[in-house]
């Protein structure tokens, strides 16, 4: 018996719902992942009615940084929110990409007719990580548990010493080279001559752009107020290239002419988003207006532990490079076929370091009045989960507000040498 075609579906964009991004150690200081993701789909649950049983197929979101507590984190998510808690959930994570990776995955089995509809999203807090126990008094812990005496678990635990009881605390860095994101960053601005004005002028717009969108009202009925902040905290509305200009560099001191600052970097940051995906007949079912339609992604990842390191091109952020080429090539479309491109900016050095690998390889330039329109990463903060679920809500409704056709592009850059690019569109 031959196996059934099994017809793809269009996979709408319903809406988002997020809390303001916080700088790491303020008003989210006490907050865990589990809590600003409850309050982020809390936030959706009411705006979109989805409390009742069966109303969500299913709920997908991760964290980067995660207790292990947070083994289970979308589902103990789903148990303490107001959505139905027979809604199945479960986690993913693939660094700064996951955010947008969990909407890939809803969004595959909505195609495929598994599930009507779904949430996804992710967290994740810089201030409350986890301490691990350190590596050394993990064994001789281990070697206590597996003691058949109580005199052999008392000679092993007579090995602590005090150095024993440092904890091992997270590292922004590769564990492959040992080199911090905004180490890597400053190798490749290197490489490719960018410069430290350019760099400042792409932070300041970012600023001033979502400073207007907030001014306008475009996230009122995106951003879910949190323990104080209706805003998001890292926003400078008053931020100018000259301004930036005045700020040291912090990366890339081990070279001359250093041109990454804390200004024209993203900032350590907590918070969490969510987006709401469905089938066209389930939104019209309920009388939603889909904001738009997720119709390409891809992934791609890059050798930066030869690349990077080196000097080469292929650095630790440049997967955008290969994988929208990749994307736009099956698609048969160009960068001149988007109205509004959406780059994720963990760095300004790496969004023009992308733009021009881009232009590079031949798919044209960017008209900046269509790059990152409302803001992003460096105004917002960078929650590293939360930012693909941010940008998908962002750009849908970016793209519901014109009146014509129009297609969206949204690129990430993420750890560990990947990236995460994906389509909307707007019929």
């Amino acid at each position: 018996m031959s196996p059934q075609k099994m017809s793809v579906r269009r996979v709408a964009v319903v809406g988002g719902a997020r809390i303001p991004f916080a700088r790491s150690d303020g008003p989210y200081a006490t907050a865990s992942n589990q809590q600003m993701l409850t309050a982020a789909l809390d936030g959706l649950v009411e705006r979109y009615g989805l409390q009742g049983p069966g109303t969500v197929g299913e709920f997908v979101a991760g964290a980067v940084l995660k207790h292990s507590r947070d083994f289970n984190l979308a589902r103990e998510t789903v148990l303490g929110s107001k959505l139905h808690p027979a809604t199945p959930a479960y986690d993913v994570q693939q660094a700064c990409g996951t955010g947008l990776q969990a909407v890939i995955a809803a969004a595959n089995k909505i195609a495929l007719g598994q599930t009507e509809s779904a949430v996804a999203g992710g967290a994740d807090t810089a201030s409350d990580a986890p301490l691990g126990v350190n590596d050394s008094l993990r064994r001789i812990l281990l070697e206590a548990r597996r003691a058949k005496s109580l005199g052999g678990r008392v000679k092993a635990l007579a090995k602590v010493r005090p150095g024993h009881l440092v904890p091992d605390i997270p590292r922004n860095a590769e564990p492959r080279t040992g080199l911090s994101m905004g180490e890597h960053a400053a190798v490749t601005a290197r490489a490719r001559g960018i410069g430290r004005a350019a760099q400042d002028e792409l932070a300041a717009a970012s600023h001033q752009r979502l400073a207007a969108a907030y001014e306008r009202g475009f996230f009122q009925d995106l951003v879910i107020p949190f323990r104080g902040l209706a805003r998001d905290q890292n926003l400078r509305p008053g931020s100018t290239a000259e301004k930036l200009a005045s700020l040291k560099p912090v990366f890339g001191l081990d070279h001359p002419d250093p041109t990454m600052t804390a200004g024209n970097s993203t900032p350590l940051t907590d918070g969490a988003a969510t987006v709401l995906l469905a089938s066209e007949e389930w939104a019209r079912e309920r009388g939603l207006e889909p904001l738009a339609y997720l119709t390409a992604y891809e992934t791609a990842a890059v050798d930066f532990v030869g690349g990077d390191v080196a000097g080469g091109e292929d650095g630790l952020l440049m997967a955008p490079a290969y994988a929208v080429p990749r994307m736009l090539e099956r698609a048969g479309l160009g960068l001149a076929d988007f109205d509004l491109v959406e780059i994720h900016e963990a760095f300004a050095s790496q969004v023009l370091a992308t733009l021009a690998a881009w232009e590079k390889r031949g798919l044209g330039t960017v008209d900046r009045a269509r790059l990152n329109v409302a803001g992003s990463s460096l105004a917002t903060g960078h929650p590293f989960a939360a930012t693909g679920a941010r940008i998908v809500a962002t750009l849908a409704k970016l793209l519901a507000e014109r009146d014509a056709p129009a297609r969206g592009l949204i690129s990430i850059c993420a750890a560990g040498g990947q990236g995460v690019t994906a389509i909307l569109e707007r019929a």
